[in-house]
């Protein structure tokens, strides 16, 4: 596998390095060792996949806080997405900073995503599905989210979204005090 650190620390796009012959290829996607050498969180206790029907589907942008963070290790299995992660976590150089990574069937990319961080996603085509791979389990006592349009962080998406769930669309406008807990300082 090929490990590319983003320019938001800890966050990594991973692609598979396909050994082919006559039958097609063969390629490794998930190795504790490997991931353990990048430094990275191998607990992983649950996987979800999302399927989604039309192009223009937005999921997002959601996090847990503690303590139940999550890492996630995304993958589009069918269609394409426009991947989307934010930095919340407050001592970081690119708090507030945003990514965008297309992920798609053909290119069998990776995003890594550690903990402290919210991620969202736009489908780019019909009967896309995305497989996740959780280090925590859901506990919707602990789950977030920022509005996927807040001027906080002004995500360039590619084209409007069409299909978005009414918990998604109404997010409040980011404030840091909503995501950490509650003894926290305002950012």
């Amino acid at each position: 596998m090929i490990f590319t650190e983003t320019e938001l620390k800890g966050a990594y796009i991973i692609a598979p390095e396909p050994v082919q012959d006559d039958r097609g290829f063969f390629a490794r996607i998930w190795c504790q060792k490997e991931f353990q050498a990048h430094g990275l969180t191998t607990d992983i206790v649950q996987c979800n996949i999302s399927f989604n029907k039309k192009r223009g589907t937005f999921r997002g942008m959601h996090f847990q806080t503690e303590p139940w963070e999550e890492v996630k290790l995304v993958r589009c299995t069918a269609g394409s997405i426009y991947d989307v992660i934010i930095d919340l976590r407050p001592d970081s150089a690119t708090f507030r900073q945003w990514i965008s990574v297309e992920l798609t069937a053909d290119n069998r990319k990776m995003l890594y995503i550690p903990v402290g961080f919210a991620h969202g996603f736009l489908t780019l085509a019909d009967n896309t599905e995305v497989f996740y791979q959780m280090s925590q389990w859901y506990n919707a006592d602990y789950a977030r989210g920022v509005r996927w349009d807040d001027p906080a962080f002004g995500i360039q998406w590619p084209f409007e979204a069409s299909v978005i769930a009414e918990k998604d669309r109404k997010f409040p406008d980011f404030r840091y005090e909503r995501i950490c807990k509650s003894d926290c300082e305002d950012a």
